[in-house]
């Protein structure tokens, strides 16, 4: 699908963009919005196009802004496209696939965005991270490109006119829990408790879902 844009407006207010459009191909007189990986998930807010023209984002609810998109105001033919702009990268290569596949999982581990590709992960320069990957014996450079994270990188995101974050769910869509990680019951340690280590007497759950339990200074007993 093809477009034809106005040419560029030269109104010093800022143009309110509402809509979202299909991917298209470049659009001669289109103002041009070059965006970095993570301001490309804010579908709110000031903005400035490529020539300086003031554009305040309304957009709906909904996923990140893709490069090639357009977006317009409710009325009018200025159109402006959405790029994505040149940000300061590492390129992150090995010589065998499993140590680029271990770093991935490392970096994944510290929720590091990463772009990845066959041969080689791209990230947002860092020099800790960086040092952590020279250590590992990785090959590090540093590069300036355009940022194609995976998908979800920069949080969690609902669908339209969901209002809901993360951790607002309710009980009823998760599992019954006494406040312990999942883990067989019988005589164990935690680590990961404050108390004193202690242990598990057999116990059975209520079939409503409700758990009930003592706790004593070094040891509680599931009833």
């Amino acid at each position: 699908m093809s477009y034809a844009a106005s040419p560029q407006a030269t109104n010093s207010d800022p143009l309110l963009l509402c809509r979202r459009l299909p991917l298209s191909e470049p659009v001669a007189g289109a103002l041009r919005l070059a965006l970095g990986a993570e301001e490309r998930t804010g579908l709110r807010g000031l903005r400035h196009s490529s020539c300086g023209r003031a554009l305040l984002l309304q957009l709906p609810r909904g996923e990140a802004l893709v490069p090639g998109e357009l977006l317009a105001p409710a009325e009018g033919e200025q159109l402006v496209q959405v790029e994505a702009a040149p940000e300061a990268l590492l390129r992150v290569r090995a010589n065998r696939p499993l140590a680029l596949l271990q770093a991935a999982y490392h970096l994944g581990n510290r929720h590091v965005a990463m772009e990845i590709h066959t041969d080689e992960l791209r990230l947002l320069r860092d020099s800790v991270v960086a040092q952590l990957l020279e250590h590992r014996g990785l090959a590090v450079e540093a590069m300036v490109a355009p940022f194609y994270p995976e998908s979800g990188a920069y949080g969690h995101s609902h669908s339209p006119g969901s209002d809901k974050s993360a951790s607002d769910h309710s009980a009823s869509d998760q599992p019954a829990s006494h406040g312990h990680p999942e883990h067989e019951h019988g005589d164990h340690q935690h680590a990961g408790h404050s108390r004193a280590s202690h242990s598990h007497t057999s116990h059975s759950h209520a079939g409503d879902g409700q758990v009930s339990h003592s706790h004593f200074r070094d040891q509680h007993v599931d009833q």
